[in-house]
């Protein structure tokens, strides 16, 4: 199937009612006929559900759709991005363990590893596609490698294939968030990633109505139990061993679920992502090529553009466009409170993905716990701006664009 025949077809288990969509299963718990039944279930002997917290069909329909977007084995969905990222991590490092991650990240991805830390587990930070610093960071403690696909907001791309290579010529495993990209622009595990995360608050959903994330196996990493010693009880279960694991103990004890009624909206916004993805993918080229072309004071970055430094990247790896975000600086965070305040189409709000243009102020809110170094890693500055493209009309968000550069013109 092509992209948009599977989001409606992939992965869809029709129900017997004639329903060409899953039922909420808004229940906390499941009856059994029996005692012995729901034992059974408890053991993992049996198929069935017994707890929303643990497994939910609504829950699973999600699951099973977006394992079929991504191509890979076993999807969790969790209340957000960053549970599945949580869970993602503490499902394969332990207290001693360190991580190498790219420095441009998102910045709730970086307060995550500093929350890390009291778990015992360190982070490397590296500069994104720096094969030798990559290389120099690795030692006998390194068990992860994560990266982001498109960084936010620094919107550099990183090289999956060349970063999965070394990975895994080291036996480590490579965990990728696609968050920005998603499957209609590359599916990361196709290049070489193990696993994928989303957070499907984003673009998945569409309409910023459901908190939610996704992290899906490629089953295609051997876990060996002497380096990684929590999967000594999981190897048996070969491609599955990495799902069986955070399944029957950490995810299920942590809690922190989807809810029924999120994972039904996410689905309804998913039939559509490829859809929104063009669109928005082609107003932020235009919005960007039009600002570059217009503005030469003001500095847009977008991978889109030939002036950007990941272009070639984006070009040779990315289908379908280069992403729905683009940054502008403006000279000072005085004039980017300005011009924010100034546009009158966007909502000014700490999310992505929206059918509704959305901008920001990165330094003061995302990344406003990093300190100094790691923003400008992130490619973060007090004049910055980050903008997520929606499916507006384009003419009419170049103009509120131009009144707002003509408001903060010196």
């Amino acid at each position: 199937m092509r992209f948009n025949t599977s989001l409606l077809h992939a992965g869809v288990t029709k129900e017997t009612n004639g329903s060409t969509l899953p039922p909420v299963y808004q229940t906390s718990a499941f009856e059994q006929e029996s005692a012995a039944d729901l034992e059974k279930i408890f053991e993992n002997k049996a198929p069935g559900y017994c707890y929303t917290r643990v497994a939910n069909p609504t829950i699973t329909a999600f699951e099973n759709r977006i394992t079929k977007l991504e191509g890979g084995i076993a999807s969790v969905a969790c209340a957000s991005g960053m549970a599945a990222l949580m869970n993602t991590f503490l499902n394969i490092l332990s207290s001693g363990d360190e991580l190498i991650s790219s420095a441009s990240l998102y910045g709730g991805t970086i307060d995550l590893f500093h929350d890390l830390e009291a778990f015992g587990i360190t982070t490397r930070y590296v500069e994104n596609n720096n094969w030798q610093q990559i290389e120099d960071s690795i030692n006998e403690h390194t068990r992860l490698i994560f990266a982001e696909t498109i960084g936010n907001p620094c919107l550099d791309v990183t090289d999956i294939e060349k970063l999965a290579e070394i990975a895994h010529a080291h036996d480590i495993p490579l965990v990728v968030d696609n968050t920005t990209s998603t499957a209609y622009l590359i599916q990361v595990l196709k290049h070489g990633a193990d696993i994928v995360v989303n957070s499907s608050s984003k673009y998945i959903n569409g309409s910023s109505n459901a908190i939610s994330g996704i992290l899906t196996d490629s089953g295609k990493f051997k876990w060996d139990k002497n380096r990684y010693p929590g999967f000594a009880d999981y190897v048996k279960c070969g491609p599955m061993a990495f799902v069986a694991k955070l399944r029957n103990s950490l995810f299920r004890n942590m809690g922190a679920c989807l809810a029924p009624v999120n994972a039904y909206l996410n689905i309804i916004g998913l039939e559509t992502l490829g859809l929104r993805m063009e669109r928005e993918c082609s107003n932020a080229l235009e919005l960007a090529s039009w600002i570059e072309n217009n503005y030469p004071d003001i500095k847009v970055n977008y991978p889109g553009l030939c002036s950007s430094k990941w272009h070639e990247i984006a070009k040779k790896q990315l289908t379908n466009g280069y992403g729905a975000i683009l940054t502008i600086r403006v000279g000072s965070k005085e004039k980017a409170f300005k011009f924010i305040d100034s546009l009158t189409i966007p909502y000014t709000l700490s999310n992505i993905g929206d059918t509704k243009t959305l901008v920001i102020h990165p330094g003061s809110t995302i990344s406003l716990h990093s300190t100094d170094k790691q923003k400008e890693d992130a490619g973060v500055f007090e004049d910055l701006i980050r903008v997520s493209v929606g499916i507006e009309d384009i003419d009419d968000l170049k103009e509120d664009f131009a009144q707002a550069f003509l408001n903060i013109a010196d």
